[in-house]
């Protein structure tokens, strides 16, 4: 891995939008970057870079929420997550690298199609009481989505709206949530060698850009419309989604 001109302008607006969401604006924005960085490096390098930015990105983030969530989701879905980490890994070494191209890109893919069906109101999301089992399978699939494209809002989402959270709390547990996850994924990505040295030397780099996304979110969360902000990232997720499909195919 050298990082040079080209990588950078995707890596610095992939790391911008993780942060942004991360802190507490336009959730589900970070879906978006690592589909960027697969363009520009091979999948398990992607996800490996972003990890620690993502650490970094959760240590500003998550005082800024503190003990704001929901307890009783929190801890089922964070005990659910650990399988799902596990089913993840087990993918990335049974799998080879256009096949996890692939993966992100339906992964990118089905994510613009699940909101713009919530936006359009074709998918509803029903009321429902607090189940274990509903709260544990979300986690499990949250940490299997985390670990591929460090994008499990989905399944979390669909859970934790149904239990009817302001959108304050709503924001903290999934906050606390993946914080959690990328904590239990970082063993998993340093022994399949998705961590390098030359990755953590180019998150480095990318550090301050990370931490002003955090701010700037958590700044966005309070004062901005979300809307013309999402219109942009699906579009863009969408062209990167259909991008890794057509050269993993390739």
């Amino acid at each position: 891995m050298t990082p040079d001109a080209g990588f950078y302008l995707l890596a610095v607006p992939a790391v911008l939008l993780a942060g942004i969401s991360k802190g507490g604006f336009g959730a589900g924005a970070s879906f978006a970057a690592t589909p960027l960085l697969a363009l520009a490096l091979p999948p398990g390098l992607a996800v490996g870079l972003m990890l620690p930015l993502l650490l970094v990105m959760d240590a500003v983030g998550l005082p800024a929420w503190w003990r704001r969530w929901d307890w009783r989701n929190a801890r089922v879905m964070m005990l659910g997550a650990v399988p799902g980490v596990m089913l993840g890994a087990a993918l990335f070494r049974w799998a080879d690298a256009d096949a996890i191209r692939v993966a992100i890109g339906v992964l990118a893919l089905g994510f613009v199609a699940y909101r713009v069906a919530l936006g359009l109101g074709w998918l509803k999301v029903a009321r429902r009481p607090f189940s274990p089992l509903s709260a544990a399978l979300a986690g499990l699939a949250s940490g299997f989505t985390s670990f591929v494209t460090h994008a499990g809002g989905p399944p979390a989402a669909m859970h934790l709206l149904g239990q009817g959270l302001d959108r304050h709390r709503y924001q903290a547990t999934t906050v606390l949530l993946f914080s959690w996850i990328n904590l239990v994924k970082l063993p998993f990505y340093v022994a399949a060698g998705m961590i390098t040295r030359d990755s953590v030397l180019a998150g480095a780099a990318l550090a301050p850009v990370a931490l002003l996304g955090v701010l700037a979110g958590v700044w966005l969360h309070r004062r901005m419309p979300e809307r013309p902000f999402f219109i942009m990232i699906y579009a863009l997720l969408a062209a990167t989604g259909i991008k890794l499909i057509a050269d993993g195919l390739a």
